[in-house]
């Protein structure tokens, strides 16, 4: 009876334990709404911003028939993965001489340590005389984002710009050499072909360090857009098909929320990816005008970035949605550059036990940003809040004393 009694006290120790725990770490709804969010991220202003534009990089255009200085005017919106053992930076890079305030190509860098980057000379992706040029040329490729097949092949979403029409690309490559286009993503589809479209942010597991794209419901899934937020199908991850109603409009997956941070668009971040709790995806958003529904303390069209928890049986169901930014812009190279206040996240890679999280400075440069997370290795992440280890660790100690 003794030992039930002791057993029994330790339990309801801990519980007021826990409670005590919740109360001193601020509102107890304010910590179970938010404890599910990937933060804190603790940007690098040391090493910031670790990538920006040189004029030096020649490149032998093959449309233009002459060199360019092809990463001479801005680089900024990159996207990252994990590959023999580095961290690979995909950038997109402007130069000076593209009519649509340059053209725009994708390079490369490298980095063992996920802040110093040693980058290639020339672009490793670009506008070709080849069957997508009159998607691409002269605004160039843009934004790019690439995760990894089961089969080990990378597939990488990205934006066609022509001048006048944006349209959501797809390629792959199995060395980040040579690749394969495809084209627009819907253009198997008789209403969506070349419908302006942007920033394909495909459904991921992590695997190994590795961000690998996962079937649900036996297809593959991808959000999508830059005004609201739609979903997309695929069976082969080239050829993908919009999720539409009854009336066949697109169906709108998340909308922009009046008087907040993400009053005017909501735009994907980096490859979502599934977590035992859902699927998480990172997103970007822009501020409208304080008196106009924006965010007051926000400068009008100031990009931040939110976070969203899908159902992962159900990419098309919201589960949570962060109630306010997670990163904004305010450091100087942040704030100032060829479009001020803007922070855009397209880069996420665990590595040797830290988050990286990739993103461009007022389309002028790149920054990162880090997180410790002991669980960024495993194959999904698993999220433990503080009252629920205590709670565990009293219940464990029970069953002993018992």
């Amino acid at each position: 009876m003794f030992l039930r009694v002791a057993g029994f006290s330790i339990v309801l120790y801990f519980a007021v334990l826990t409670s005590c725990y919740a109360a001193s770490s601020g509102s107890p709804k304010q910590e179970t709404d938010e404890s599910w969010l990937m933060s804190p991220f603790q940007k690098q202003n040391e090493a910031n911003p670790i990538l920006g534009p040189v004029a030096t990089t020649e490149f032998l255009c093959p449309i233009q028939g002459g060199t360019v200085a092809w990463e001479a005017k801005d680089i900024f919106n990159p996207t990252a993965l994990v590959k023999d053992g580095k961290i690979h930076l995909l950038y997109r890079a402007e130069d000076v001489d593209g009519e649509y305030l340059g053209t725009s190509r994708i390079g490369l860098a490298t980095s063992d340590d996920g802040v110093t980057f040693v980058r290639e000379t020339k672009p490793i992706f670009y506008p070709d005389n080849d069957s997508v040029k009159n998607y691409e040329w002269e605004g160039g490729c843009e934004d790019p984002r690439i995760v990894e097949s089961e089969s080990g092949e990378y597939v990488m979403t990205y934006t066609g710009y022509n001048g006048s029409l944006a349209i959501l690309m797809v390629a792959t490559t199995k060395d980040l050499r040579t690749w394969t286009k495809y084209g627009p993503v819907f253009r198997n589809t008789r209403d969506f072909a070349e419908l302006w479209s942007k920033s394909g942010s495909i459904v991921t597991v992590q695997k190994d360090g590795k961000f690998v794209a996962e079937k649900i419901d036996d297809k593959y899934w991808m959000y999508w857009g830059d005004t609201d937020l739609y979903l997309a199908t695929s069976n082969d991850l080239v050829d993908w098909t919009p999720i539409t109603n009854a009336d066949g409009n697109l169906t709108k997956i998340v909308e922009p929320r009046e008087g907040l941070f993400d009053s005017e668009l909501v735009e994907p971040g980096p490859q979502a990816f599934i977590r035992d709790d859902g699927i998480l995806l990172i997103y970007n958003s822009k501020n409208k005008k304080g008196d106009e529904g924006g965010d007051p303390t926000l400068p009008e069209g100031t990009y931040a970035a939110g976070q969203l928890l899908f159902d992962k049986t159900n990419p098309q169901k919201v589960l949570k949605r962060s109630a306010g930014y997670f990163m904004k812009p305010e450091e100087e190279y942040e704030i100032v550059g060829q479009v001020g206040n803007v922070v855009f996240l397209e880069g996420l890679v665990c590595y040797k036990g830290t988050w990286f999280i990739y993103y461009g400075t007022a389309d002028s440069k790149i920054a990162v940003a880090t997180r410790k997370d002991e669980y960024c290795s495993g194959s999904i992440m698993v999220r433990v809040s503080g009252s629920a280890l205590i709670l565990a660790v009293a219940l464990w100690v029970s069953r002993l004393v018992l």
